[in-house]
């Protein structure tokens, strides 16, 4: 039992994957990877984490809570370039880890890319009302708030119950989303490069717009006096870390559509760096303009660059582009997300750890639109219920022990094989990769306990499908199953 749980995988050619009816079509280059990365990444780390890491944890620190997420994001995202040119399907680190730390950590990470991308969309669903709510107030259509809050809140560590219905705005983005998802990668990425246009011209008028009225004593003091265990000072820092680390996943999204990149060693590696530097630059300078316009005790709104702007009546023009840009922002980001969950449902049927019903593509629109519904409907039904400080936490945690697994993976695959041609290579991989793991285990380690025991909760049942189903049909190790 043991080898069938450290078995590990070594045959990811495209003909075993295609050898299961349609393959995906291949209509990618590298400005569309990195249009992908941008489009998951800028998104809720800008409009609206930034604001409640600021007001609850770091202070104008912010900045170092970003820096130190993008470094630790920086060295995850080298080993999932390297990863990249050697495994060029769609299954991300779940893929990564099956070639390099056996089945069973294949299928927890697996598992947990469920959780990240699942849960991430739903928390960006979940900011999205806010901003649409507020572009609705600003022309004088006012919703119910009973149909634009979650019935559900965290507080004190638990949730209580709101007295609200539903999120409904959050659940009718996703579902329109997940139409365009169903009808094509060609459609949904052309639509994706639109909006990343749109968001990145809109928060670059943001931040030189508002560097002209930025007050820099708002940001002293720069790192504030303590006032418990995550709140403010550096403890804050790193909670601050550990929560805007949630803006950094998107770059990760591009590698679960390597089987749609036209030439993925060339492209995917030059997606994943490139988004994350850009990314990186756009964060900084939007956390130093709204810490700079108002004291960063009043960011904790559900949208606080709208706030930040309200503070100085000479702004005001920007609202509306605020909101329709955030609106846009965030409406990419949800449909990256909705890219790449049913591709990882798709490669784990692939290799039998899930039913045959997930390995489907339309025999048309060349998507796996079984997966694709089957992930929209569990999207909006989380964003439709839950709050988005808690899916934001759990979203950063999958993240978080994916790369950890990613970053172990490339130090393990260079001494079990050092002979594999590796068109890109991580520079002093030892160094890098033990850096990428530590740095990981030190943002997982400030997570709360209430946090601790949904992750628990989420890996008993991922433990329970894969003693139940995976590991007995595991093409793996019964190569004879019909596929």
């Amino acid at each position: 039992m043991l080898k069938q749980l450290l078995a590990r995988k070594t045959n990811f050619s495209d003909v075993v994957d295609d050898s299961h009816g349609p393959g995906l079509r291949r209509t990618l280059g590298p400005w569309g990877i990195t249009a992908l990365g941008i489009g998951a990444v800028i998104g809720t780390g800008i409009f609206v984490v930034t604001g409640t890491a600021a007001a609850e944890h770091a202070g104008p620190a912010v900045l170092i809570s970003f820096v130190l997420a993008a470094i630790c994001s920086a060295f995850s995202a080298l080993c999932y370039a390297e990863f990249a040119t050697l495994i060029p399907v769609s299954g991300s680190s779940y893929s990564y880890a099956y070639a390099t730390l056996g089945e069973l950590v294949a299928w927890f990470i697996g598992w947990n890319m469920v959780l990240e991308y699942g849960i991430s969309a739903s928390a960006v669903a979940a900011s999205w009302t806010g901003y649409f709510t507020s572009l609705l107030d600003h022309v004088g259509i006012h919703l119910p708030v009973a149909l634009t809050e979650a019935p559900l809140a965290f507080t004190g560590g638990h949730l209580v119950a709101t007295g609200h219905l539903l999120n409904l705005p959050a659940v009718a983005i996703v579902l329109a989303l997940t139409w365009l998802c169903y009808v094509g990668i060609r459609e949904s990425s052309g639509l994706n490069a639109l909006m990343v246009l749109l968001k990145v011209g809109l928060i670059l008028m943001i931040i030189i717009a508002g560097a002209r009225y930025v007050n820099t004593d708002n940001w002293h003091p720069f790192i504030p006096e303590p006032k418990g265990d995550g709140e403010f000072g550096w403890s804050g820092i790193f909670r601050g870390a550990a929560m805007v680390f949630f803006a950094y996943i998107g770059f990760e999204a591009t590698s679960t559509a390597a089987q749609e990149c036209k030439n993925p060693q060339r492209d995917l590696p030059f997606g994943i760096i490139l988004s994350l530097v850009l990314c990186t630059l756009l964060y900084l300078g939007m956390a130093a303009v709204m810490t700079g316009l108002v004291p960063y005790t009043v960011l904790n709104t559900v949208d606080p660059v709208v706030t930040a702007l309200q503070g100085h009546a000479e702004l005001g023009w920007l609202r509306t582009w605020v909101e329709v840009g955030a609106l846009i922002g965030l409406s990419s980001v949800i449909l990256v997300m909705i890219i790449a969950q049913p591709r990882i449902f798709m490669i784990m049927a692939r290799d039998g750890l899930l039913p045959k019903v997930f390995a489907k593509v339309h025999p048309k629109h060349r998507t796996p639109h079984i997966n694709t519904l089957i992930t929209g409907f569990g999207i909006a039904v989380l964003a439709a219920i839950f709050p988005l400080d808690l899916l934001a936490d759990l979203t950063s945690m999958g993240t978080l022990i994916a790369f950890t697994a990613v970053c172990a993976g490339v130090l393990i695959l260079r001494y079990t094989a050092p002979e594999l041609p590796r068109t890109f290579r991580v520079p002093w991989a030892p160094v890098i990769c033990v850096a990428g793991v530590l740095s990981c285990l030190g943002l997982l380690y400030t997570m709360n306990w209430f946090n601790w025991a949904l992750m628990g909760a989420w890996t008993v049942i991922g433990l329970l499908i894969y003693f139940g189903y995976g590991m007995r049909h595991s093409h793996l190790h019964a190569p004879k199953i019909d596929q």
